[in-house]
């Protein structure tokens, strides 16, 4: 069933989520309120898992391609985390549709996008692996030659996952061999010692030296290592040579 197109009157966020509870697991759920950190206080607080693999659900996902933005939205306002992935797996299919195999389609690009920033706005993109997922897919792709302005309002935000929306979309950049956007935030956000934006950080300036030039990371890291957190800083330095590794660690 799980490989069969689904025919246009049935794409509805209901069947998405049909196709998903099949798949649910009690146990897999407990494993992932507890994975991802959805205690009291903690950055998931509250949210609610059925017990879908990620796997699984991009499986599931996959006969659903053309599902109306209307329903993804829908889907994208779940209080269930698997039913939020799903909507974003699904739209980083039609955002890759508009921007590849229907010539660039601005007009249905922006709609995709609305879309996402609103869902981002309203606090529905709201753990890391969500973010993770379709920030570079989504942003990325519509925001390379265009201002960035939406990404330093992300970064100013009060919300965690505006900032790591920020920065994750930016990895479509350096993957492109555009390092300045990241760079900005990274350093914009060095104060910022919330785990997820510290490995966000981290994560990104690494990617750039592997990537891109390690003259550029290694400048970065002249400049502000004695200012990064730990984890930022480790995350950073992973692939250097040990020696630089431990020069650069020791000026905290």
């Amino acid at each position: 069933m799980s490989g069969t197109v689904v025919p246009s009157k049935a794409l509805t966020a209901a069947a998405v989520q049909a196709e998903l509870a099949a798949s649910a697991d009690p146990a897999d759920a407990a494993y992932l309120q507890r994975f991802f950190k959805t205690g009291p206080g903690e950055y998931g607080e509250g949210d609610v898992f059925i017990g879908v693999r990620v796997p699984r659900t991009r499986k599931a996902v996959k006969k659903f391609a053309g599902l109306p933005l209307s329903e993804i939205d829908l889907l994208l306002d779940s209080p269930v985390h698997e039913h939020r992935l799903a909507g974003l797996v699904i739209l980083n299919g039609e955002m890759a549709g508009a921007t590849r195999k229907r010539g660039n389609d601005a007009a249905r690009q922006r709609e995709i996008v609305d879309l996402y920033v609103a869902a981002v706005r309203r606090g529905r993109v709201n753990n890391w692996d969500l973010v993770d997922s379709s920030a570079e897919f989504i942003l990325g792709p519509w925001l390379f030659e265009r201002s960035r302005e939406l990404l330093d309002e992300f970064a100013a935000g009060d919300s965690l996952w505006e900032r790591r929306v920020a920065l994750l979309t930016t990895f479509a950049f350096i993957k492109q061999g555009d390092t300045a956007t990241t760079l900005e935030l990274c350093e914009r956000l060095l104060s910022d010692r919330r785990d997820l934006i510290q490995k966000a950080v981290g994560w990104m300036l690494r990617e750039i030296g592997k990537r891109v030039d390690s003259a550029i990371l290694i400048g970065f890291l002249e400049v502000h290592a004695a200012d990064m957190g730990r984890t930022a800083l480790s995350y950073a330095t992973e692939h250097l040579a040990p020696d630089q590794r431990a020069e650069y660690r020791a000026q905290r």
